[in-house]
């Protein structure tokens, strides 16, 4: 990490805490009475608010806060090392976000390594070691969002496994483990494990498993899926499972993809749902264990970019689904994207809110989407709050595709990533590369959001990183904001009839490799072969004019837009360290406190931010070893102690800034 001006180091290899040298501290105005706060479940509470009511970092002491402790995991992956003698293609990327209870700090490595830490000081308490199989194609590149724990009420204190640590693993595994580094638990599955491929057909090694963190609704454990993308028509099935957390008995599954044919879903599949697969929940989900319901944000069918093989509105899937958790039956369904044929997903469970309706305080969920739609929806009934209108989009796909005619807008909240590119908006650093962005843009299909993939390239804007991707929203319930990241970078999406991508001898094309800046995509089973990149001039940077990243504030109630400014700047992605605030794509999410601040990283310019969440002023960052795909989250440990704020810095694999770190950073005031 960057010496900080007027810091000292102290501490040992692995463990780095500063302290003030040279200049005395600004006064720091503590409550010493601050109880204990915990941070039990990914997005803090189950409903993933991502807020905390902590107050003792401020706008006024914001200054002083200094990295207090890091700690390395010794878990990174670069691309084509080996391991037990064989290659590993994949690199890793470290999005985990830890859990706070019971006095101790829980993180997972790329992994799956379940890592124990002192909240205080980062020293390793315990290591479990899954054991995870390194040699497979685990999507984009070896990851692990986070844990989930549970409190057994029939066990006592001090028995084995009174609180249980569970994590999903890359190779297909449930794992459970004791809370204070006591093993497995013996109760669970077998020896402390249960099987999640049992039953699956798996051609190709990997392409079934599990990167975000289960969620636990009383009794049950629940876990979806991550599916790779476009390979084939006939991907694994999408299902979403419950099991008991006590013994990891199956209590109930749940097929975002209707194949009961009295499912009322089921009609809305023209030619049926027995071939598609996917539609699966691979993002993080929520919950409100009150009522009983967990939230799905499930995907679109097999495969992505044309559903020929899938013709009508395929209801369940791009929908959030919210299923009684106890018994994993649907209560209700919203369908955010008819007939995905753009990779529109939703990437993120909802956070559950509050919108005021003459002075009453409403249930609901605000969801964010991939296309920059935040949908607010009653949380009981999943019908729209603030209005959502069906509206024409464009027709005219590909032969033997079919087009839903209309598709769901949000009325009361703007689009919060731009979602049209015309020739004339090209953007380039000079008249030479924005000519030549003018022409690749006049060259594409380009009917705004929600035009269908062609044969001569489609304009797909936002693309289908965001918009808002896996690290969803937080929800400042003091002040009724909704605050949001976006990725603003349009896509081409070109397909290629399969007998002209035969005609090229193009191995890229065939087995989905990427090629000439080109990721293809060989949609088996479909007339197709499918091929994408960003829209970039030939300097590499994005055709559409800044920021390339955004954060916004919206009113819960009202779903006015009351701040968007850039994030994130181009320090460590141009050849000169251009500290310009252009933003940059992002991946991660915020935290938000109860003293009015926001906390992001998530951008690729290794800094960690803090922002004014009622105007958008950034008022602190600091420098990370790597970019920081992660969400960070923020605890205090004992009574009277400091209030820390953790972030997971370690890079991302697939990221233009190829820098990687496995370091757990903690910031607190002197």
């Amino acid at each position: 990490m960057r010496r900080h001006k007027g810091l000292k180091w102290i501490g040992g290899a692995g463990l780095v805490a500063f302290a003030l040298a040279g200049c005395g501290p600004h006064k720091i105005e503590r409550d010493s009475k601050g109880p204990v706060e915990e941070w039990p479940t990914y997005g803090n509470d189950p409903g993933s608010s991502r807020y905390s009511p902590l107050t003792e970092i401020t706008k006024s002491n914001l200054r002083d806060l200094k990295v207090a402790w890091v700690y390395h995991t010794g878990d990174v992956s670069y691309a084509n090392t080996t391991w037990n003698g064989k290659k590993v293609w994949a690199k890793s990327t470290f999005e985990a976000t830890p859990l706070f209870v019971d006095g101790t700090l829980y993180v997972v490595s790329p992994f799956n390594r379940v890592i124990a830490l002192d909240p205080e000081t980062g020293r390793e308490r315990w290591v479990f070691d899954p054991n995870l199989d390194r040699i497979g194609y685990y999507g984009d590149a070896f990851t692990c969002r986070g844990l989930a724990t549970w409190v057994d009420p029939e066990r006592r204190p001090g028995d084995v496994c009174r609180r249980s640590i569970y994590v999903a693993t890359l190779d297909g595994r449930l794992v459970a483990v004791d809370s204070e580094g006591r093993g497995p638990c013996p109760a669970f599955g077998s020896n402390g494990e249960v099987a999640l491929t049992t039953g699956f057909q798996i051609p190709v090694k990997g392409e079934y498993h599990f990167t975000s963190p289960p969620a636990v609704v009383g009794e049950v454990v629940i876990v979806g899926s991550a599916i790779n993308d476009n390979d084939r028509v006939d991907m694994e099935s999408g299902v979403v499972r419950g099991y008991n957390a006590r013994t990891g008995a199956l209590v109930w599954s749940f097929d975002p993809v209707p194949r009961d044919p009295t499912d009322p879903a089921r009609a809305t599949w023209q030619n049926g749902a027995d071939r598609t697969g996917a539609g699966n929940v691979w993002g993080p989900m929520s919950s409100d264990p009150e009522h009983d319901l967990v939230f799905l944000p499930t995907t679109s069918p097999s495969p992505d970019f044309f559903g020929g093989e899938r013709k009508g509105e395929n209801r369940n899937a791009d929908s959030l689904v919210a299923l009684r958790a106890s018994i994993g039956k649907v209560v209700w369904a919203f369908q955010a994207v008819h007939h995905d044929l753009w990779d529109y997903d939703l990437p993120s469970g909802p956070s559950l809110i509050e919108v005021e309706r003459n002075g009453q305080k409403i249930p609901a969920l605000a969801q964010p989407s991939k296309m920059g739609f935040l949908f607010i929806l009653d949380r009981d009934t999943g019908q729209p709050l603030l209005p959502v209108e069906e509206r024409p989009v464009p027709q005219g796909g590909v032969e033997g595709e079919w087009l839903s005619p209309t598709q769901p807008f949000p009325a009361a909240t703007p689009a919060l990533a731009p979602n049209r590119l015309d020739p004339q908006d090209a953007w380039g650093l000079t008249p030479w590369d924005r000519g030549k962005c003018r022409d690749i843009i006049a060259g594409l299909r380009r009917d705004g959001i929600f035009t269908p993939p062609s044969l001569q390239g489609s304009l797909e804007y936002p693309g289908n990183v965001g918009g808002t991707n896996w690290g969803g929203v937080s929800f400042d319930h003091s002040r009724g904001l909704i605050v949001v990241n976006q990725t603003n970078l349009p896509f081409i999406v070109q397909l290629l009839p399969r007998e002209e991508a035969r005609r090229l001898n193009n191995r890229s094309a065939t087995q989905g490799l990427v090629e000439g800046g080109w990721e293809y995509a060989p949609m088996k089973g479909t007339p197709y072969v499918m091929r994408r990149r960003p829209v970039l001039s030939p300097w590499n940077m994005p055709c559409n004019a800044p920021p390339w990243g955004t954060l916004a504030a919206v009113e819960a109630s009202t779903g006015r837009l009351r701040w968007q400014v850039p994030l994130g700047t181009l320090r460590d992605l141009a050849p000169l360290p251009l500290s310009i605030k252009w933003g940059t794509p992002t991946l991660g999410g915020p935290l938000t406190t109860a003293s009015g601040l926001t906390f992001i990283a998530a951008t690729l310019d290794s800094t960690f931010r803090a922002f004014d969440t009622e105007t958008g002023r950034e008022l602190w960052q600091a420098r990370l070893p790597a970019p920081a795909p992660a969400t960070p989250m923020t605890y205090r440990a004992r009574q009277g102690g400091r209030q820390y704020i953790v972030i997971s810095a370690g890079g991302h694999g697939k990221a233009s800034n190829p820098k990687l770190s496995d370091a757990v950073v903690a910031f607190a005031l002197p």
